[in-house]
């Protein structure tokens, strides 16, 4: 039977429970684990595939537009997908407290924008790449988003180019119509398939093949938190709905403070993964 949740006291509560009760924790994460950042999701109602544009967003951050359309596509990425002054929220610092403490595997991210990594977790997957990673496509040399902001090398056009060689330069993001990178793919559907709980939060699932990936899990307790619906909420054990920040504003890892917090509420038996049906 799934718990439900929208209060994020006891949103904070089930998830300090899940993680003292369970080894190999992975939380797989969307565009709303960084809207407390002030980085805006994409569909939402004030999301970016909701604010008009003079292409669509989806047609913008394709490989053929980035080819066809290389002026437009690189004011699209420096205005609206890189965010230099974004700091990691409570989300991002806790899920690298964890993964410090033993209580994390992984983080498997939907995002770009590297915050987890700021926030100091080292075990993550990138599926989409990162805006921090900016790559020449002749030479190989790798440029940060504060460069591609700076706009110190660009040609008549504004699109950067090389200062080494000239070549261009390309986002090491994956942008529509281009596959997943084939070992960060691998790395995230291992890390999956060895949990024994997965945390999905600030996420729709229904960007494929990333949204996928929860076909792998089959361990003992699936914790979705996100605001809207998914697909995937009738698999799940514990469902919360509030704001993620909030959810995991929870104990720093101390073995004494978890158990006086597990001890205020009952215990509660989380059905197997056999009882679900993927």
């Amino acid at each position: 039977m799934t718990q439900a949740i929208t209060d994020p006291k006891q949103a904070s509560a089930a998830l300090a429970e899940l993680f003292s009760t369970h080894k190999r924790v992975v939380f797989f994460g969307g565009a709303g684990v960084s809207t407390a950042s002030g980085i805006p999701d994409f569909r939402s109602v004030d999301g970016l595939y909701h604010q008009q544009f003079a292409y669509p967003p989806e047609t913008m951050l394709s490989h053929s537009f980035y080819e066809a359309h290389p002026a437009e596509f690189f004011d699209f990425y420096r205005t609206k997908m890189i965010a230099l002054g974004a700091k990691p929220n409570r989300c991002h610092t806790k899920l690298a407290e964890l993964e410090r403490a033993g209580k994390l595997s992984a983080v498997v991210t939907q995002n770009i924008d590297g915050l987890h990594q700021m926030a100091g977790s080292k075990h993550v997957f990138e599926l989409h790449g990162s805006v921090h990673r900016n790559i020449c496509q002749s030479c190989g040399t790798v440029y940060s988003a504060e460069w591609i902001c700076s706009r110190e090398h660009e040609d008549a056009a504004g699109v950067p180019v090389c200062p080494a060689c000239g070549g261009r330069i390309k986002p090491d993001v994956v942008l529509y119509e281009e596959p997943l990178d084939e070992h960060v793919l691998t790395g995230a559907v291992a890390a999956i398939a060895a949990a024994d709980a997965l945390i999905v939060g600030g996420t729709s699932l229904v960007v494929y093949p990333a949204a996928g990936l929860t076909r792998y899990f089959t361990g003992d307790t699936l914790a979705i938190c996100n605001l809207a619906p998914t697909d995937q909420d009738a698999n799940a054990d514990l469902l919360i709905s509030c704001d993620i920040a909030a959810a995991f504003a929870f104990w720093p890892a101390r073995a004494d403070t978890i158990e006086r917090l597990i001890a205020k509420r009952p215990r509660r038996l989380l059905p197997s993964a056999a009882a679900r049906a993927f």
